[in-house]
């Protein structure tokens, strides 16, 4: 995890990146996000972390504006995504975990529409697509139909997508889901330097060591509430863990380490069964 404290101050006159503000989410008796209070800031790298059904992708869907709060407010760089869904949508990228592409579309014409969606200039449009088809190694079969591409494949294109306008801001629910480790490797190296030249990364994942290597700062969702904010450090610190990787903080704090405890305690009946 990045320890340098680079996005963690905001910068004066400038807005946060992301901002939630009692954010909530209920269905029926059912509350999937409580009040979430979060600030982001430019240039940070941030990992939501949690277990299944903690609320990850809910709140994700709310921040992006594909799913309407029932209280509460967000606001993406410096727009509230209800009051002004263009100018904030204009702004960011979100690539889900199981991206919704046209199969009936070349890979190239995929990205010609998301570029003809933002505007983006021509030349700037063929040398950013360019660049990132030979990065993720798609040039050979970005003129083939999307039907015909591996789960991996359209991840990649997805993402290449979200990456071509150049968005302030990205929104990624579990982008190594299906990449192969050399397109796993590519994509923490590209987002380490997207946010290092001012954008800012809001990622999910439940690849914790992921999140230990790329992440300034994580945020721990559990049962819609959020229970841990910060760098590496300062969860340790907090809890008094010196030394302890982000994975054994997430499962003290999730109920995780009791499963661990359970699992050592079977496999140790299984061992002295066998004897």
């Amino acid at each position: 995890m990045q320890q340098d404290g680079r996005a963690q101050v905001p910068r004066e006159g400038v807005s946060p990146a992301i901002r939630a503000v009692g954010l909530t989410k209920r269905y029926g008796d059912f509350t999937a996000v409580d009040r979430l209070d979060l600030v982001v800031q430019p240039g940070e790298l941030f990992g939501f972390l949690g277990p299944n059904g903690s609320g990850k992708t809910t709140t994700i869907k709310m921040l992006t504006g594909l799913l309407e709060p029932n209280e509460g407010t967000a606001e993406v760089a410096g727009f509230d995504v209800w009051r002004e869904p263009l100018a904030a949508k204009a702004r960011f990228a979100y690539v889900p975990d199981e991206p919704n592409l046209f199969p009936k579309l070349t890979g190239r014409e995929f990205l010609r529409f998301i570029g003809s969606v933002f505007r983006v200039p021509a030349d700037v449009f063929e040398r950013r697509s360019r660049d990132l088809l030979t990065l993720f190694d798609l040039t050979d079969s970005i003129d083939d139909r999307i039907e015909t591409y591996s789960h991996g494949m359209r991840q990649k294109l997805a993402i290449c997508a979200a990456l071509v306008h150049d968005p302030e801001v990205i929104f990624l629910d579990e982008p190594t889901v299906g990449l192969d480790p050399r397109s796993a490797r590519t994509l923490k190296t590209l987002l380490r330097r997207v946010c290092d030249s001012g954008a800012t990364v809001f990622l999910t994942t439940h690849i914790l060591e992921i999140a230990q290597q790329m992440c300034d700062r994580v945020g721990i969702i559990q049962q819609g509430k959020l229970i841990a904010l910060g760098t590496l450090e300062e969860l340790r610190e907090r809890g008094g863990h010196a030394g302890a990787s982000l994975e054994d903080i997430f499962l003290e704090l999730t109920g995780g380490a009791e499963s661990a405890e359970l699992i050592e305690a079977l496999a140790e009946g299984e061992r002295s069964g066998g004897r």
